[in-house]
C-alpha cells in the first residue's frame, strides 16, 4: 500500500495539468499512466505537426501560466488566433469574430497535445510531492467504508483517500466504479489530419458547416510558416471512410472544396485519421473517495473546441476545493465535500453539451426553412455587436465563476 494523498489516473493534459495544480500546493499525489512512456520532449513542437490539436481559451492559458508550463509551450509552439468565421456552406450566412471586438488580445491558442504534456511533465518533474509511474495500467477498483484501492496489472494495490479518473472518455476506472453515462451517438466520425495551404491563414480560425457536417480548418505556424493547419473534418461514417482512402491529392481538393478554397490549394501533409464521435455524460461525477474529470465525466463534440478548455475547468475546480478541504482539516475524499466540486461544474458541462448538440442537430437539418433561418440567425448575430461579444466571452471561459488558479 502506497501512502497518497490523491492518486490521478490518466495523464493526460488533464491529469498532469491537476497533478501540477496539487502538487505546487504541497499535496502528496500519484499520477498513474497506463502509457509506457511520457511524450519526446525533444521532438514535441519540433518538426511535423502532432495531430492531436486544442483550441485552448484565454482562461486555461492564464491556468498554464500560473502553473508556470505557458512559457515553455510558447517557446515550442503555440499558435494564436485572432479571428474566427464561421459560415453556413449551403448558403450565405456567416458570422465574424474578431480578439478586438470581445476586449481580448486573442480569442485562443490552436496547440499540439503532446507540446502541452511535455511542458507539464517539465513542472511535474520540479514538485517534490509528485510521483509519476508509467505503464501502471489499473486492473481493478476495491471500493468499502474505507480509502478505495486500485489494483494495478501488475499486482500492486495502491490506496489513497481520493482516486480522480482522468482517464478519458471510455473510462476505464468510471466503469469499474459502476457509473453510468448518457450517451448521444452522433452519427458523425471525425477525419483528421494536419495539411499545407497555398495562402497563409493570417490567425484566423475557420469552420464551416456543410450538408453533412462542419469542417474546422485551425491555424497552425510552424516555423514561421503560417501556411499549416490542423483539420477536422466531422462528418458522415461512409464519407469518412471514403476521404481516407483517398490519395493525398484527391483529399486536398475535396477539403479545397469543403472550405470554399478560401486558402487556396491544399496539400495534406500528414495521414488521415478517423475517430468516432459520441457525447457523453456521467451520470454522476463523484463517490466516496472518487471523483471524474474531463472527458471520462463528459465528452463532446469537436465542433466548438471545447472539450480540453472544459476539463482545464474541472481540474481548477476541483484542486480549488481539495485545497481548502485541506485547510479545515477535511479528507480529500470526503462525500459531502467532493460535492461541492460536482455542483459547480456538472451544470456549465451540461449546459455545453446541450448547446453542441443544438448546433449539430441545427445545422445538420436540411429543411429549406431551416437552411433559412439558420443563414438569417449568422447575418443577425453578425450585426449585433453586444451578441457577439456575450458569444464570444462565452466561448472564451470569461463568464461565470472562475476558479482563483483562472483569475
Amino acid at each position: 500500500m502506497a501512502d497518497h494523498d490523491v492518486i490521478i489516473v490518466g495523464g493526460g493534459m488533464v491529469g498532469a495539468t491537476l497533478a501540477c495544480l496539487l502538487g505546487q500546493a504541497g499535496v502528496p499525489v500519484m499520477l498513474l499512466d497506463a502509457a509506457p512512456s511520457s511524450v519526446n520532449a525533444e521532438t514535441a513542437g519540433c518538426g511535423p505537426a502532432d495531430l492531436r490539436v486544442s483550441a485552448l481559451t484565454p482562461v486555461s492559458q492564464r491556468l498554464l501560466d500560473g502553473l508556470g508550463v505557458w512559457p515553455s509551450m510558447r517557446e515550442r509552439r503555440v499558435t494564436p488566433y485572432g479571428r474566427m468565421r464561421v459560415w453556413d456552406g449551403e448558403g450565405t450566412g456567416e458570422v465574424s469574430f474578431s480578439a478586438d471586438q470581445a476586449g481580448l488580445p486573442v480569442l485562443g491558442h490552436i496547440v499540439e497535445n503532446d507540446v502541452v504534456v511535455a511542458a507539464l511533465d517539465a513542472r511535474l518533474a520540479e514538485l517534490p510531492t509528485v510521483r509519476r509511474r508509467f505503464a501502471a495500467r489499473v486492473a481493478g477498483l476495491e471500493r468499502s467504508d474505507d480509502d478505495p484501492v486500485l489494483c494495478l496489472e501488475s499486482g500492486e494495490r495502491l490506496r489513497a483517500p481520493l482516486v480522480v479518473a482522468a482517464d478519458g472518455a471510455r473510462s476505464p476506472l468510471r466503469e469499474m466504479a459502476g457509473i453510468e453515462t448518457r450517451s448521444d451517438d452522433t452519427g458523425q466520425v471525425a477525419l483528421v489530419t494536419s495539411v499545407r495551404t497555398e495562402r497563409p491563414h493570417g490567425g484566423v480560425a475557420r469552420q464551416a458547416f456543410l450538408a453533412d457536417g462542419p469542417l474546422a480548418f485551425l491555424p497552425l505556424t510552424l516555423d514561421g510558416d503560417e501556411r499549416h493547419c490542423s483539420i477536422v473534418w466531422s462528418t458522415s461514417p461512409t464519407k469518412t471512410e471514403r476521404l481516407a482512402a483517398l490519395s493525398p491529392a484527391s483529399l486536398g481538393a475535396e477539403l479545397e472544396a469543403g472550405i470554399g478554397a478560401c486558402l487556396g490549394r491544399v496539400t495534406p501533409t500528414d495521414r488521415a485519421v478517423c475517430l468516432p464521435l459520441a457525447q457523453r455524460h456521467a451520470e454522476r461525477y463523484t463517490l466516496p473517495g472518487l471523483a471524474l474529470v474531463g472527458d471520462a465525466a463528459h465528452s463532446i463534440h469537436p465542433l466548438a473546441g471545447q472539450g480540453a478548455n472544459l476539463g482545464m475547468m474541472d481540474v481548477a475546480v476541483l484542486a480549488e476545493e481539495l485545497l481548502e478541504a485541506r485547510r479545515r482539516g477535511i479528507a480529500p475524499g470526503d462525500e459531502a465535500w467532493l460535492a461541492r466540486y460536482a455542483r459547480r461544474r456538472r451544470g456549465d458541462n451540461a449546459a455545453m453539451l446541450c448547446l453542441m448538440d443544438a448546433f449539430r442537430l441545427l445545422f445538420g437539418a436540411r429543411h429549406p426553412a431551416l437552411t433559412l433561418a439558420r443563414n438569417l440567425g449568422l447575418a443577425g448575430v453578425d450585426r449585433l455587436g453586444p451578441v457577439k461579444r456575450l458569444l464570444m466571452q462565452q466561448a472564451a471561459g470569461q463568464r461565470g465563476r472562475l476558479p482563483a488558479a483562472c483569475r
